[in-house]
């Protein structure tokens, strides 16, 4: 509770409306849809919930912050135009025109579609120093972030495909 106002989030419930739960936030965020920054609320829900919306393989790597093999996902080799968004609750994260061949058998960008879409942590696993991205409305494990990209931003954001879906623009 801040000032008097309780913030909320969207949460799922089984007839598939969404309630609001005094845990979630408004955030500010990009739209690709609307060409600009939007308010919404965060995303919660129980981890039955996930599993029952997303495949085994989207949950692994979105909710137990898994790794699909190097070159297994669909969006390695993906050359669309359009925007790539949170498997996990729709967000929009990363434009096609930022999307480049890493060689790393990952989608790789060099930014995210704004840096209010993302959320970045450390993650000192598996004895390595790495950043972790995160969806920013659902938390939900993305990849992680390097710095041997490009340019011009010199960052590569190394993708998990199990953790987008894609919706093309139609160029």
């Amino acid at each position: 509770m801040a000032s008097g106002l309780t913030l909320y989030s969207i949460a799922a419930c089984d007839s598939g409306r969404q309630i609001r739960t005094p845990d979630s936030q408004r955030i500010k965020v990009y739209a690709a849809g609307q060409r600009g920054f939007v308010m919404t609320e965060t995303v919660t829900r129980s981890e039955d919930e996930w599993k029952k919306l997303l495949s085994t393989e989207q949950y692994h790597v979105l909710r137990e912050k898994g790794t699909e093999p190097a070159f297994s996902g669909i969006y390695a080799n993906h050359h669309d135009h359009g925007v790539y968004q949170c498997a996990g609750c729709g967000l929009d994260l990363f434009r096609s025109e930022d999307k480049f061949e890493s060689g790393t058998g990952w989608p790789s960008f060099t930014a995210p579609i704004a840096a209010e879409n993302v959320r970045t942590e450390s993650d000192n696993s598996l004895f390595m120093r790495r950043t972790e991205v995160l969806c920013a409305r659902c938390r939900g494990h993305l990849g992680h972030v390097f710095d041997d990209g490009p340019k011009p931003t010199g960052q590569r954001y190394c993708m998990n495909s199990a953790s987008l879906k894609f919706s093309a623009s139609g160029k």
